[in-house]
C-alpha cells in the first residue's frame, strides 16, 4: 500500500493557498516535506467524514490494520449514510415503492432521474461498502427478494429484466449481497456484441456498443468473478469488454481519436449508470492486473485534474431526487472523488513499478 504521499508527489507541481490550510510553496524534488504535510492534511480531511468513506480511506490510503478497517466498516450499518439508507426502506423492504423507479413516478425526467428506489439505493449501499453479512442487511435483502419486482414485466428483482445495463449492475448486487445470479450472468454472456461491448439499444436495432452499458456489465462480471471464481466464459467475456474500452483509450473514438463525450472527462459521484474516465479506471484497478499501456493517457487526465491543495472536485453530478446529499456540490472539493483518484493513481504507479523493466 503506497498511501497518499506517493500519489501526491507525482500529481501536482505547485501548492496555492489551500482551503485545507496548506501554505503556498513550490513542489519539487527539494520540497518533499511540503507533500508530507499535504498528505497528512489531506488524509485528515478525508477521514473527517462518514464511516462509509472512512473505512475505505483506512483500507486504501493508510497503513491501518485489518482490525481497524473492519471496526470502522461495521459502523456503516449503524451510523451515518448506511444507517439512513436502511432506515429509509418501506415496510415491505423496497425503497420508494419501486424497483428501478419510485412507485409514484410517472416518467417525468425534467428534474433528472430519481435515485431513491430499490435498485439505485442498493447500488449506493454497495458503493458505501455496507457489510452484506450484517443481520440488518440480510433482513433487508430477504425482503427485496420476496417483494420487489421490476417495472418491466414483474420479474423478481435478482432475476433481472431486459436491459443489459440494468442486468449487469444487478449481477454486481447479487455478487455483493450473496444472492445467486448465475442465470442472469448466462443471459449477459449471450448478449455481447461483435465489438466486445454492450448496448441497451440492441432491441431497437443498434449493433454498436455503448460505453455506459459496457461499463455496467463489466462491473457485474468482475464482481461475479471475484465473489464466485466465475467461469472461463465469464472471464473471457469480461476481457473482451475491457478490450473494447482499451482500444479506445477509455474515451476516444476508434475511428478518429477524438474525445467521444466531454462529459466523460468530468468525474461524478455517485456515477449511477453513467460512464466517465475515472469510473473506467476504477474498474481496471478493481481487476488488479498489471496496468495496460493504453491507460496512460487516462491516468494523466486524472493527474491533471488534481487541485493545488491535493483534492479532486465533484463534477457533473447527476440530477434527480436523492436520499441525502453527500458532497458540498458541483465544482467543490470532493472527498469521494479524491479517494477514488488517489487509489487509482496508487494502483497504477505501484503495479507499473512492479512490471517496469529494470536497468
Amino acid at each position: 500500500m503506497m498511501g497518499t504521499t506517493s500519489a501526491a508527489v507525482g500529481s501536482c507541481r505547485s501548492v496555492g493557498r489551500s482551503p485545507l490550510g496548506i501554505e503556498p510553496a513550490e513542489v519539487s524534488g527539494e520540497s518533499y516535506g511540503v507533500w508530507v504535510e499535504l498528505s497528512a492534511t489531506l488524509t485528515g480531511w478525508l477521514l473527517d467524514s462518514d464511516p462509509s468513506l472512512r473505512w475505505q480511506v483506512l483500507r486504501d490510503l493508510t497503513d491501518a490494520s485489518a482490525a481497524e478497517v473492519a471496526a470502522e466498516r461495521a459502523r456503516v450499518t449503524t451510523e451515518g449514510w448506511g444507517a439512513q439508507l436502511l432506515a429509509a426502506a418501506d415496510e415491505d423492504g423496497r425503497w420508494a415503492g419501486g424497483a428501478c423507479f419510485p412507485g409514484d413516478f410517472r416518467g417525468d425526467f425534467s428534474d433528472g432521474q430519481p435515485w431513491t428506489s430499490t435498485y439505485p439505493t442498493l447500488l449506493l449501499m454497495r458503493e458505501l461498502g455496507i457489510d452484506p453479512a450484517s443481520e440488518a442487511v440480510r433482513r433487508s435483502i430477504a425482503l427485496v427478494r420476496k417483494n420487489c419486482r421490476w417495472e418491466h414485466a414483474g420479474q423478481p428483482f435478482f432475476d433481472g429484466e431486459v436491459e443489459p445495463c440494468i442486468n449487469g449492475r444487478t449481477v454486481a448486487l447479487g455478487a455483493f449481497f450473496g444472492v445467486p445470479v448465475e442465470d442472469l450472468v448466462a443471459r449477459l454472456l449471450g448478449e455481447q456484441l461483435a465489438d466486445g461491448g454492450r448496448n441497451c439499444e440492441v432491441e431497437n436495432g443498434s449493433l454498436r456498443s455503448s460505453f455506459h452499458t459496457t461499463m455496467c456489465v463489466l462491473d457485474g462480471l468482475l464482481a461475479y468473478e471475484q465473489a464466485t471464481g466465475g467461469t472461463p466464459e465469464s472471464t473471457a467475456a469480461r476481457r473482451r469488454g475491457e478490450e473494447y474500452l482499451l482500444e479506445r483509450r477509455l474515451y476516444r473514438r476508434l475511428s478518429t481519436g477524438e474525445v467521444i463525450d466531454p462529459d466523460w472527462l468530468r468525474f461524478s459521484f455517485p456515477t449511477q449508470w453513467h460512464y466517465d474516465v475515472l469510473r473506467g479506471l476504477e474498474h481496471f484497478r478493481a481487476a488488479d492486473g498489471a496496468p495496460d499501456p493504453r491507460l496512460a493517457e487516462a491516468i494523466e487526465l486524472v493527474r491533471g485534474k488534481q487541485q493545488a491543495d491535493g483534492t479532486w472536485l465533484l463534477e457533473n453530478p447527476h440530477r434527480g431526487a436523492v436520499h441525502f446529499v453527500m458532497e458540498e456540490g458541483d465544482g467543490q472539493p470532493s472527498r469521494w472523488n479524491t479517494l477514488r483518484a488517489l487509489r487509482v493513481l496508487d494502483w497504477y504507479e505501484d503495479r507499473s513499478a512492479r512490471v517496469r523493466p529494470q536497468p
